[in-house]
């Protein structure tokens, strides 16, 4: 890896040091690094999952100090910056990259764990127990052995990303526990802070359960009786993102599910995600996947 890194589906496909056992359009899985030099900064574009089988690494993410041992599991979301990378002599590794679309398509209403995880709680790394690396040593081989010898099989891509759809549950699941053991230990923080974090995970919580997605911050601030700026602010503090930003990601997502899923007509699909009228429901699609629904839903774009 170069000293500064900026991690993305090409620049993991274009370096010779690093071993691809899998990618589409949606998913890079990385076998090993052949040769890993010690980055200054690198960003990394994806949702990341990297499982340390050798060696441990050292790093900040975003300016907090992290430190990956053999057998534990690194979660890292979307757009974070990694800075101070040190590595052990015999470090290795194991690498899930996923972008947003096929993190929600996964996990769908339990992108609510991951969330909780990475941007209320800001815990990044999972222990594995003995029987949890027994389990997942066996699901990698079998990972494997699909991939290698599938791709004669039409269906190949849905069955690899089912498989990784099982691990990213099962990884999901162990995060809840966590979670719901942290909950039980944590000390009150300071006000301010907890009715921040308040805030935003209610703003999450209302963008999961809400079926008309759709709406402007002000809407939304409105329901959890806050301003608009103040729930930007938030936000953005929380997660690196805005609340528009939040909401586009979602209101996408609904979209992809309801034009490749089912066989509503537009109009419904329009009516069902809180839209005006079609005309501009076909703009909001061109403008951000550059064809109409109609020649989205006709598409070989994958959800």
């Amino acid at each position: 890896m170069k000293q500064h890194e900026e991690v993305t589906f090409q620049t993991l496909a274009n370096n010779e040091d690093i071993q691809i056992g899998y990618s589409d359009n949606d998913i890079v899985v990385v076998d090993s690094i052949q040769q890993f030099t010690e980055v200054n900064t690198a960003h990394v574009a994806m949702n990341a999952v990297i499982i340390c089988t050798n060696g441990k690494v050292q790093a900040q993410m975003n300016g907090i100090q992290m430190e990956l041992h053999k057998n534990q599991v690194a979660i890292v979301p979307q757009n974070v910056t990694v800075t101070d990378v040190m590595v052990s002599p015999d470090f290795d590794l194991k690498g899930l990259f996923l972008t947003n679309r096929i993190l929600r398509s996964f996990l769908r209403e339990k992108i609510s764990i991951w969330n909780d995880m990475m941007y209320i709680h800001r815990q990044h790394i999972v222990t594995m127990a003995e029987d949890e690396i027994v389990f997942y040593t066996h699901f990698y081989d079998m990972l494997t052995l699909t991939i290698a010898k599938g791709k004669g099989n039409p269906l190949h891509t849905d069955i690899v990303q089912s498989l990784l759809r099982s691990a990213v549950l099962g990884l999901c699941g162990t995060m809840q526990q966590m979670l719901s053991t942290t909950d039980n230990q944590l000390s009150t923080p300071n006000a301010q802070q907890s009715t921040g974090k308040s805030h935003f995970q209610c703003f999450l919580d209302l963008l999961h359960s809400t079926g008309v997605k759709h709406r402007t911050v002000e809407a939304y601030a409105n329901e959890l009786c806050i301003s608009p700026k103040y729930l930007t602010v938030i936000c953005k503090k929380n997660s690196g993102k805005t609340a528009n930003e939040w909401i586009t990601e979602h209101v996408l997502e609904d979209i992809r599910y309801y034009l490749k899923q089912t066989d509503l007509s537009i109009k419904q699909i329009c009516n069902q995600l809180g839209f005006p009228n079609p005309s501009f429901f076909g703009k909001y699609v061109k403008d951000h996947f550059g064809m109409t629904p109609i020649a989205f839903r006709n598409s070989k774009i994958r959800v």
